[in-house]
Protein backbone atom coordinates (compact mmCIF):
# COMPACT_ATOMS: atom_id res chain seq x y z
CA UNK A 1 0.00 0.00 0.00
CA UNK A 2 1.41 3.29 -1.05
CA UNK A 3 2.93 5.48 1.67
CA UNK A 4 0.92 8.61 2.31
CA UNK A 5 2.72 11.90 1.44
CA UNK A 6 3.19 14.36 4.30
CA UNK A 7 3.02 18.17 3.82
CA UNK A 8 6.18 20.25 4.65
CA UNK A 9 6.20 21.97 8.00
CA UNK A 10 4.80 25.44 8.08
CA UNK A 11 6.33 28.50 9.71
CA UNK A 12 4.64 31.08 11.80
CA UNK A 13 4.21 34.58 10.52
CA UNK A 14 6.69 35.86 13.02
CA UNK A 15 9.23 33.43 11.73
CA UNK A 16 8.54 34.61 8.19
CA UNK A 17 9.12 38.22 9.16
CA UNK A 18 12.30 37.32 11.00
CA UNK A 19 13.55 35.37 8.00
CA UNK A 20 12.82 38.29 5.68
CA UNK A 21 14.61 40.68 7.96
CA UNK A 22 17.61 38.37 8.14
CA UNK A 23 17.72 38.11 4.36
CA UNK A 24 17.66 41.87 4.04
CA UNK A 25 20.30 42.28 6.71
CA UNK A 26 22.48 39.65 5.11
CA UNK A 27 22.06 41.20 1.71
CA UNK A 28 22.96 44.63 3.03
CA UNK A 29 26.01 43.20 4.78
CA UNK A 30 27.10 41.35 1.65
CA UNK A 31 26.55 44.51 -0.39
CA UNK A 32 28.57 46.58 2.05
CA UNK A 33 31.31 43.98 2.08
CA UNK A 34 31.34 43.90 -1.71
CA UNK A 35 31.46 47.68 -1.91
CA UNK A 36 34.37 47.73 0.55
CA UNK A 37 36.17 45.08 -1.48
CA UNK A 38 35.59 47.03 -4.69
CA UNK A 39 36.92 50.17 -3.04
CA UNK A 40 39.88 48.29 -1.56
CA UNK A 41 40.52 46.60 -4.88
CA UNK A 42 40.52 49.92 -6.70
CA UNK A 43 42.86 51.37 -4.11
CA UNK A 44 45.13 48.32 -4.40
CA UNK A 45 45.05 48.52 -8.19
CA UNK A 46 45.94 52.20 -8.05
CA UNK A 47 48.66 51.56 -5.48
CA UNK A 48 50.16 48.65 -7.40
CA UNK A 49 49.97 50.61 -10.64
CA UNK A 50 51.87 53.47 -9.05
CA UNK A 51 54.34 51.05 -7.47
CA UNK A 52 54.80 49.20 -10.76
CA UNK A 53 55.31 52.44 -12.67
CA UNK A 54 57.69 53.70 -10.02
CA UNK A 55 59.63 50.42 -10.00
CA UNK A 56 59.70 50.24 -13.77
CA UNK A 57 60.85 53.85 -13.90
CA UNK A 58 63.54 53.05 -11.35
CA UNK A 59 64.60 50.00 -13.40
CA UNK A 60 64.67 52.12 -16.55
CA UNK A 61 66.83 54.65 -14.74
CA UNK A 62 69.13 51.89 -13.49
CA UNK A 63 69.39 50.53 -17.02
CA UNK A 64 70.30 54.00 -18.30
CA UNK A 65 72.90 54.35 -15.54
CA UNK A 66 74.24 50.92 -16.36
CA UNK A 67 74.38 51.82 -20.02
CA UNK A 68 76.39 54.92 -19.18
CA UNK A 69 78.72 52.87 -16.99
CA UNK A 70 79.23 50.24 -19.69
CA UNK A 71 79.77 52.97 -22.29
CA UNK A 72 82.34 54.65 -20.06
CA UNK A 73 84.32 51.45 -19.51
CA UNK A 74 83.97 50.38 -23.10
CA UNK A 75 85.32 53.75 -24.21
CA UNK A 76 88.13 53.45 -21.67
CA UNK A 77 88.95 49.96 -22.92
CA UNK A 78 88.74 51.14 -26.55
CA UNK A 79 91.20 53.93 -25.78
CA UNK A 80 93.62 51.58 -24.04
CA UNK A 81 93.24 49.09 -26.87
CA UNK A 82 93.99 51.74 -29.49
CA UNK A 83 96.99 53.01 -27.52
CA UNK A 84 98.33 49.48 -27.08
CA UNK A 85 97.82 48.60 -30.76
CA UNK A 86 99.64 51.79 -31.83
CA UNK A 87 102.43 51.15 -29.34
CA UNK A 88 102.81 47.57 -30.54
CA UNK A 89 103.06 48.79 -34.15
CA UNK A 90 105.78 51.25 -33.17
CA UNK A 91 107.58 48.55 -31.19
CA UNK A 92 107.46 46.30 -34.25
CA UNK A 93 109.36 48.98 -36.21
CA UNK A 94 111.97 49.02 -33.43
CA UNK A 95 112.17 45.25 -33.71
CA UNK A 96 112.91 45.64 -37.42
CA UNK A 97 115.62 48.19 -36.57
CA UNK A 98 117.16 45.73 -34.13
CA UNK A 99 117.08 42.94 -36.72
CA UNK A 100 118.71 45.17 -39.34
CA UNK A 101 121.32 46.35 -36.84
CA UNK A 102 122.06 42.75 -35.85
CA UNK A 103 122.39 41.72 -39.49
CA UNK A 104 124.64 44.67 -40.31
CA UNK A 105 127.03 43.76 -37.48
CA UNK A 106 127.83 40.36 -38.95
CA UNK A 107 129.73 41.59 -42.02
CA UNK A 108 132.10 43.91 -40.08
CA UNK A 109 132.82 41.02 -37.71
CA UNK A 110 133.62 38.71 -40.64
CA UNK A 111 135.86 41.38 -42.19
CA UNK A 112 137.63 42.00 -38.88
CA UNK A 113 138.28 38.27 -38.46
CA UNK A 114 139.48 37.97 -42.07
CA UNK A 115 141.89 40.87 -41.56
CA UNK A 116 143.18 39.16 -38.43
CA UNK A 117 143.66 35.86 -40.29
CA UNK A 118 145.32 37.59 -43.27
CA UNK A 119 147.81 39.26 -40.95
CA UNK A 120 148.70 35.87 -39.50
CA UNK A 121 150.35 35.22 -42.88
CA UNK A 122 153.03 37.80 -42.15
CA UNK A 123 156.52 36.29 -41.98
CA UNK A 124 159.64 36.71 -39.89
CA UNK A 125 159.82 39.52 -37.40
CA UNK A 126 156.84 41.19 -39.08
CA UNK A 127 154.61 38.56 -37.46
CA UNK A 128 154.40 40.78 -34.41
CA UNK A 129 151.56 41.42 -31.96
CA UNK A 130 151.37 45.06 -33.00
CA UNK A 131 148.85 47.82 -32.37
CA UNK A 132 146.82 46.81 -35.43
CA UNK A 133 146.38 43.28 -34.11
CA UNK A 134 145.42 44.57 -30.66
CA UNK A 135 142.84 46.93 -32.15
CA UNK A 136 141.48 44.18 -34.45
CA UNK A 137 141.04 41.89 -31.45
CA UNK A 138 139.33 44.70 -29.57
CA UNK A 139 137.12 45.42 -32.59
CA UNK A 140 136.05 41.76 -32.75
CA UNK A 141 135.26 41.89 -29.02
CA UNK A 142 133.25 45.09 -29.46
CA UNK A 143 131.29 43.63 -32.38
CA UNK A 144 130.67 40.35 -30.54
CA UNK A 145 129.52 42.31 -27.48
CA UNK A 146 127.20 44.46 -29.61
CA UNK A 147 125.77 41.37 -31.33
CA UNK A 148 125.15 39.65 -27.98
CA UNK A 149 123.50 42.79 -26.58
CA UNK A 150 121.32 43.21 -29.67
CA UNK A 151 120.29 39.55 -29.53
CA UNK A 152 119.27 39.89 -25.87
CA UNK A 153 117.41 43.11 -26.61
CA UNK A 154 115.67 41.46 -29.57
CA UNK A 155 114.55 38.60 -27.32
CA UNK A 156 113.26 41.13 -24.80
CA UNK A 157 111.45 42.98 -27.57
CA UNK A 158 109.81 39.79 -28.84
CA UNK A 159 108.66 39.00 -25.31
CA UNK A 160 107.25 42.52 -24.88
CA UNK A 161 105.40 42.21 -28.20
CA UNK A 162 103.97 38.90 -26.98
CA UNK A 163 102.83 40.51 -23.72
CA UNK A 164 101.31 43.43 -25.66
CA UNK A 165 99.39 41.05 -27.90
CA UNK A 166 98.23 39.00 -24.93
CA UNK A 167 96.98 42.15 -23.20
CA UNK A 168 95.43 43.27 -26.48
CA UNK A 169 93.53 39.97 -26.69
CA UNK A 170 92.18 40.41 -23.15
CA UNK A 171 91.11 43.97 -23.97
CA UNK A 172 89.41 42.85 -27.18
CA UNK A 173 87.50 40.14 -25.32
CA UNK A 174 86.45 42.63 -22.65
CA UNK A 175 85.41 45.20 -25.28
CA UNK A 176 83.52 42.52 -27.19
CA UNK A 177 81.67 41.42 -24.03
CA UNK A 178 80.87 45.01 -23.14
CA UNK A 179 79.60 45.65 -26.65
CA UNK A 180 77.31 42.63 -26.31
CA UNK A 181 76.16 43.81 -22.87
CA UNK A 182 75.60 47.28 -24.29
CA UNK A 183 73.43 45.87 -27.09
CA UNK A 184 71.43 43.76 -24.63
CA UNK A 185 70.86 46.64 -22.21
CA UNK A 186 69.99 48.96 -25.09
CA UNK A 187 67.41 46.39 -26.13
CA UNK A 188 66.16 46.19 -22.56
CA UNK A 189 65.94 49.99 -22.39
CA UNK A 190 63.86 50.02 -25.56
CA UNK A 191 61.27 47.60 -24.20
CA UNK A 192 57.90 49.01 -23.03
CA UNK A 193 54.69 47.44 -21.81
CA UNK A 194 53.34 47.67 -25.33
CA UNK A 195 56.33 46.17 -27.09
CA UNK A 196 55.06 43.23 -29.20
CA UNK A 197 57.81 40.74 -28.32
CA UNK A 198 57.60 40.95 -24.53
CA UNK A 199 56.72 37.59 -23.05
CA UNK A 200 56.72 35.43 -19.97
CA UNK A 201 59.89 33.43 -19.41
CA UNK A 202 60.34 30.58 -17.00
CA UNK A 203 63.04 30.78 -14.36
CA UNK A 204 63.97 34.31 -15.50
CA UNK A 205 64.55 35.46 -11.93
CA UNK A 206 66.75 32.57 -10.96
CA UNK A 207 70.40 33.57 -10.36
CA UNK A 208 72.78 31.10 -11.95
CA UNK A 209 76.23 30.31 -10.65
CA UNK A 210 78.14 32.28 -13.32
CA UNK A 211 76.87 35.69 -12.19
CA UNK A 212 79.53 38.04 -10.82
CA UNK A 213 79.19 40.88 -8.40
CA UNK A 214 79.39 44.53 -9.57
CA UNK A 215 82.64 44.83 -7.64
CA UNK A 216 84.12 41.87 -9.49
CA UNK A 217 82.87 43.28 -12.79
CA UNK A 218 84.52 46.63 -12.05
CA UNK A 219 87.70 44.95 -10.79
CA UNK A 220 87.99 42.83 -13.95
CA UNK A 221 87.86 45.80 -16.33
CA UNK A 222 90.05 47.90 -14.08
CA UNK A 223 92.69 45.14 -14.04
CA UNK A 224 92.61 45.01 -17.85
CA UNK A 225 93.10 48.78 -18.02
CA UNK A 226 95.96 48.66 -15.52
CA UNK A 227 97.64 45.79 -17.40
CA UNK A 228 97.27 47.72 -20.66
CA UNK A 229 98.86 50.81 -19.09
CA UNK A 230 101.63 48.71 -17.56
CA UNK A 231 102.51 46.93 -20.81
CA UNK A 232 102.31 50.16 -22.81
CA UNK A 233 104.62 51.91 -20.32
CA UNK A 234 107.00 48.93 -20.41
CA UNK A 235 106.93 49.06 -24.20
CA UNK A 236 107.69 52.79 -24.24
CA UNK A 237 110.57 52.28 -21.77
CA UNK A 238 111.90 49.43 -23.92
CA UNK A 239 111.82 51.65 -27.01
CA UNK A 240 113.84 54.29 -25.16
CA UNK A 241 116.30 51.58 -24.13
CA UNK A 242 116.52 50.28 -27.71
CA UNK A 243 117.22 53.80 -28.99
CA UNK A 244 119.97 54.19 -26.41
CA UNK A 245 121.46 50.76 -27.18
CA UNK A 246 121.46 51.34 -30.94
CA UNK A 247 123.01 54.78 -30.54
CA UNK A 248 125.70 53.51 -28.16
CA UNK A 249 126.38 50.49 -30.39
CA UNK A 250 126.90 52.72 -33.43
CA UNK A 251 129.19 55.03 -31.43
CA UNK A 252 131.26 52.12 -30.08
CA UNK A 253 131.54 50.46 -33.50
CA UNK A 254 132.45 53.71 -35.28
CA UNK A 255 135.01 54.59 -32.61
CA UNK A 256 136.67 51.17 -32.76
CA UNK A 257 136.48 51.13 -36.57
CA UNK A 258 138.38 54.41 -36.66
CA UNK A 259 140.90 53.18 -34.08
CA UNK A 260 141.66 50.13 -36.26
CA UNK A 261 142.02 52.33 -39.36
CA UNK A 262 144.36 54.69 -37.53
CA UNK A 263 146.42 51.71 -36.34
CA UNK A 264 146.53 50.40 -39.92
CA UNK A 265 147.66 53.78 -41.29
CA UNK A 266 150.37 54.13 -38.64
CA UNK A 267 151.57 50.57 -39.14
CA UNK A 268 151.64 50.87 -42.94
CA UNK A 269 153.67 54.08 -42.64
CA UNK A 270 156.00 52.42 -40.14
CA UNK A 271 156.53 49.35 -42.35
CA UNK A 272 156.96 51.49 -45.46
CA UNK A 273 159.60 53.61 -43.70
CA UNK A 274 161.43 50.49 -42.52
CA UNK A 275 161.28 49.02 -46.04
CA UNK A 276 162.62 52.26 -47.50
CA UNK A 277 165.55 52.24 -45.08
CA UNK A 278 166.35 48.64 -45.97
CA UNK A 279 166.10 49.43 -49.67
CA UNK A 280 168.46 52.34 -49.15
CA UNK A 281 170.90 50.04 -47.39
CA UNK A 282 170.60 47.58 -50.25
CA UNK A 283 170.91 50.39 -52.77
CA UNK A 284 167.52 49.76 -54.34
CA UNK A 285 166.47 52.97 -55.97
CA UNK A 286 162.96 54.28 -56.52
CA UNK A 287 160.46 52.53 -58.80
CA UNK A 288 161.43 52.44 -62.49
CA UNK A 289 164.88 53.97 -61.75
CA UNK A 290 168.20 52.24 -62.31
CA UNK A 291 169.85 50.27 -59.58
CA UNK A 292 172.89 51.86 -57.97
CA UNK A 293 175.53 50.21 -55.81
CA UNK A 294 175.74 52.03 -52.50
CA UNK A 295 176.31 50.98 -48.97
CA UNK A 296 175.89 47.19 -48.74
CA UNK A 297 176.04 46.44 -52.46
CA UNK A 298 178.75 49.07 -53.05
CA UNK A 299 180.74 47.74 -50.15
CA UNK A 300 180.39 44.22 -51.51
CA UNK A 301 181.71 45.37 -54.88
CA UNK A 302 184.58 47.18 -53.17
CA UNK A 303 185.44 44.09 -51.19
CA UNK A 304 185.40 41.99 -54.34
CA UNK A 305 187.90 44.41 -55.92
CA UNK A 306 190.02 44.24 -52.76
CA UNK A 307 190.08 40.43 -52.96
CA UNK A 308 191.14 40.59 -56.59
CA UNK A 309 193.92 43.03 -55.65
CA UNK A 310 195.08 40.79 -52.79
CA UNK A 311 195.16 37.74 -55.04
CA UNK A 312 197.16 39.71 -57.62
CA UNK A 313 199.54 40.90 -54.95
CA UNK A 314 200.06 37.31 -53.79
CA UNK A 315 200.63 36.20 -57.39
CA UNK A 316 203.03 39.08 -57.95
CA UNK A 317 205.18 37.87 -55.04
CA UNK A 318 205.70 34.46 -56.59
CA UNK A 319 208.40 35.82 -58.98
CA UNK A 320 210.54 37.51 -56.32
CA UNK A 321 210.35 34.58 -53.92
CA UNK A 322 211.29 32.15 -56.70
CA UNK A 323 214.27 34.33 -57.69
CA UNK A 324 215.47 34.59 -54.10
CA UNK A 325 215.05 30.87 -53.46
CA UNK A 326 216.76 29.99 -56.79
CA UNK A 327 219.68 32.25 -55.88
CA UNK A 328 219.99 30.61 -52.46
CA UNK A 329 219.84 27.16 -54.05
CA UNK A 330 222.57 28.10 -56.56
CA UNK A 331 224.87 29.64 -53.94
CA UNK A 332 224.53 26.53 -51.79
CA UNK A 333 226.62 24.75 -54.45
CA UNK A 334 229.71 27.04 -54.03
CA UNK A 335 232.92 24.98 -53.47
CA UNK A 336 235.08 24.87 -50.37
CA UNK A 337 235.53 28.04 -48.47
CA UNK A 338 233.48 29.88 -51.07
CA UNK A 339 230.44 28.48 -49.33
CA UNK A 340 230.54 31.54 -47.09
CA UNK A 341 227.57 33.03 -45.13
CA UNK A 342 228.32 36.41 -46.50
CA UNK A 343 226.11 39.52 -46.61
CA UNK A 344 224.57 38.32 -49.87
CA UNK A 345 223.65 35.00 -48.30
CA UNK A 346 222.31 36.81 -45.24
CA UNK A 347 220.27 39.25 -47.34
CA UNK A 348 218.91 36.49 -49.62
CA UNK A 349 217.79 34.52 -46.60
CA UNK A 350 216.21 37.63 -45.12
CA UNK A 351 214.53 38.39 -48.47
CA UNK A 352 213.00 34.91 -48.69
CA UNK A 353 211.66 35.18 -45.13
CA UNK A 354 210.38 38.69 -45.72
CA UNK A 355 208.58 37.78 -48.95
CA UNK A 356 207.17 34.57 -47.38
CA UNK A 357 205.90 36.55 -44.39
CA UNK A 358 204.37 39.17 -46.64
CA UNK A 359 202.69 36.50 -48.76
CA UNK A 360 201.23 34.96 -45.57
CA UNK A 361 200.00 38.35 -44.46
CA UNK A 362 198.37 38.86 -47.83
CA UNK A 363 196.75 35.39 -47.64
CA UNK A 364 195.45 36.14 -44.13
CA UNK A 365 194.07 39.43 -45.34
CA UNK A 366 192.57 37.66 -48.35
CA UNK A 367 190.86 35.14 -46.07
CA UNK A 368 189.45 37.99 -43.98
CA UNK A 369 188.30 39.80 -47.13
CA UNK A 370 186.59 36.68 -48.45
CA UNK A 371 184.91 36.14 -45.08
CA UNK A 372 183.79 39.77 -45.06
CA UNK A 373 182.46 39.45 -48.60
CA UNK A 374 180.45 36.38 -47.62
CA UNK A 375 179.08 38.35 -44.68
CA UNK A 376 178.16 41.24 -46.96
CA UNK A 377 176.47 38.88 -49.40
CA UNK A 378 174.61 37.20 -46.54
CA UNK A 379 173.66 40.64 -45.30
CA UNK A 380 172.48 41.51 -48.79
CA UNK A 381 170.35 38.37 -48.99
CA UNK A 382 169.00 39.05 -45.50
CA UNK A 383 168.11 42.60 -46.48
CA UNK A 384 166.44 41.39 -49.66
CA UNK A 385 164.46 38.83 -47.67
CA UNK A 386 163.48 41.46 -45.10
CA UNK A 387 162.46 43.86 -47.84
CA UNK A 388 160.32 41.12 -49.38
CA UNK A 389 158.78 40.45 -45.97
CA UNK A 390 157.99 44.14 -45.60
CA UNK A 391 156.54 44.16 -49.13
CA UNK A 392 154.36 41.16 -48.24
CA UNK A 393 153.25 42.88 -45.03
CA UNK A 394 152.34 46.02 -46.97
CA UNK A 395 150.45 43.87 -49.47
CA UNK A 396 148.47 42.22 -46.68
CA UNK A 397 147.66 45.50 -44.91
CA UNK A 398 147.12 47.72 -47.96
CA UNK A 399 145.87 45.37 -50.69
CA UNK A 400 144.04 42.66 -48.74
CA UNK A 401 142.83 44.34 -45.56
CA UNK A 402 142.28 47.98 -46.57
CA UNK A 403 139.73 47.37 -49.39
CA UNK A 404 137.79 45.00 -47.13
CA UNK A 405 137.64 47.59 -44.37
CA UNK A 406 136.54 50.28 -46.82
CA UNK A 407 133.47 48.14 -47.54
CA UNK A 408 132.39 48.37 -43.90
CA UNK A 409 129.44 50.74 -43.62
CA UNK A 410 128.20 51.66 -40.14
CA UNK A 411 124.94 53.59 -40.28
CA UNK A 412 122.48 54.76 -37.67
CA UNK A 413 119.81 52.12 -37.28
Amino acid sequence: MARQLQAPPKFHSSEWHVANKMQCASTESQKSSSERLVAESQRLVDEIEKTTQKTQSSVNKKIEQRLEEIKFWKQELDNKLEQLVNETEVLLTFKIRLEKALESCKEPLVISEKCFLNRQRRAGTDLVHDEVERELVKEAEVLQGVIALLERTLEQTNEQIRLNRSTKYNLEMDVKDKFTALMIDNYCASLTNNTPDVRYTDKAVEIEGNFVSPEDWLYFSNINVEKADKQRNNSVALRVLIDSILSQAVNDMCKQYEMVNIAFRNRVKEVRDAKHKLETLLAVCAVFSSVGFVKVMKEAASQEMNIVALKKAIADKEGPVKVAQTRLEARNHRPGVELCYDTVQYRLTSEVQEITNNIQRLKDTLALAETELKGLRRRQLSLEEEIQIKADTLYIDEVLCKPMRESICINNF
